[in-house]
Parts: C-alpha cells; structure tokens; sequence
C-alpha cells in the first residue's frame, strides 16, 4: 500500500527569518554562488532567504555557511550550497510550477523550490521517516504552505499528481528512473546525478513541447545513492 501524502500546517511565511544570519548568507550568496557562476537573481535570492542552520543539527549550526555539504543523521548529508544553487538553476523553476522533489534529507533545497513556486506546489519524498518528521517541523516554521510530502521509495515518482514541471532528484543513480521520465511535463525539465557511487554527472533531461526528449551534462558532482529497486538497492559501503 502507498502511503498517503502528508501536509504541512499552515502558517504565514517569515518576511525575514533569522535576521542575525542574514548577513552570513548575503556573503555566502556573493562568494559561493555568484562568485562561481550562478547568475539567476531568484535563485540567489532564495538561498539569501532560507537560513541553513535551521536545517542542520544543532551542533553544526555554526558551520551552515561553509562551502561543504554536512551531515544530517542517518548516513544522509545537507548538499553544498553551491550544488543546491547549480541544480536549482538548472532546474529553472517558475512561480507556478508543479515541482517533484526526490530525497527530501534536512529539507533544505525543498525550501528552497518552495520559495521560488509560491504560486505552485512541491511535492517532496523521503524514504527516512525522522528526516521526513523534521524537515516538516522546519517548513512549519518558516510558514511554507505550498508544500505536500510523501514517506516512500521516490523513484517511483508521484504518479497520481503528475505531470510535473520540474523533477530533481537529491541522490545518485546508475540512470534515470523510466517513471520519472514518464512523469515530466511537455517543457518541463528533469535534474538527477547519474553514475556510480564513487562519482556521478549532474544531467539535465528537458522535454519539448512536442514531447521530445533532450540530454545534457553541467558537471560532476558526488550524492549519496538513491536507494530503490530502480537504482541502487543497497547503500554503499563505509
């Protein structure tokens, strides 16, 4: 049986959370980002207004803005901020877009998507139970309404909301799940790393309008893997 989905309470978004951090994340956003080639001003204005440290554990919080991905619990990690940016870029999302999320970890670049469909709605699956129980206390927090979370294998999609704008998948895979290719929309655009576990590409897989399908690579990068009978189906070792 398919889990149902879970929503997150409503509350109003924060105009300006976390206040005291905001000028860590200015530099963060000006070294890290646009510094490296991040151009797209509402991508760096998303990640100038989510504050990092509240999606990492408390003892980390002083090195939210650091140019690393960090752990989160579980084996999972918190992404780089420049990953998240480069793959929210690439992933182009609009006000209105319908957004799937694979791999929800801390939560982060969920927030992230949120912002930029605040008209939309993202819909994000995490396989990890308490992972999943704390990014939905932290979107609470910073009032994001617009935001539906599943508890499941996430490769299979979400198949009963589909077609989806945009897909990212926040984990690495041996290839692309057939089903979320399935799921894209005509001109919606599909963001995955592909590969080993050793090392993976980041590729991009747009569909045209007329329903085509378009490949391309914007580097490598290194997830953790993306756990299902459709990509890898044990963790990798220590």
């Amino acid at each position: 049986m398919v889990p149902g989905p879970r929503y997150v309470q409503r509350m109003p978004r924060l105009a300006r959370p976390a206040p005291d951090t905001r000028s860590a994340r200015t530099r963060m956003v000006m070294r890290q980002l646009a510094g490296r080639g991040i151009r797209d001003q509402r991508v760096l204005a998303a990640m100038r207004w989510v504050p990092r440290e509240w999606f990492l554990p408390p003892h980390l919080a002083g090195d939210a803005y650091n140019d690393a991905p960090l752990p989160i619990g579980s084996g999972q990690t918190i992404s780089q901020p420049y990953v998240v940016a480069l793959m929210t870029e690439q992933l182009a999302p609009r006000r209105t877009h319908r957004i799937l999320e694979i791999g929800t970890g801390s939560g982060y670049q969920t927030a992230i998507l949120a912002y930029l469909a605040a008209r939309g709605k993202v819909f994000t699956i995490e396989r990890l139970p308490d992972l999943l129980v704390e990014a939905e206390e932290r979107f609470r927090r910073l009032g994001l309404e617009n935001i539906e979370t599943r508890l499941g294998d996430g490769a299979g999609g979400w198949p009963e909301e589909a077609p989806f704008d945009g897909i990212i998948v926040a984990a690495a895979a041996p290839r692309i799940p057939e089903p979320l290719t399935a799921q894209l929309a005509p001109g919606g655009r599909l963001v995955i790393p592909i590969g080993d576990l050793a090392s993976q590409e980041l590729v991009i897989l747009e569909r045209s309008e007329r329903g085509e399908l378009v490949q391309r690579q914007a580097g490598g990068v290194r997830f953790v893997p993306l756990i299902s009978r459709l990509a890898f189906t044990e963790q990798s070792p220590p």
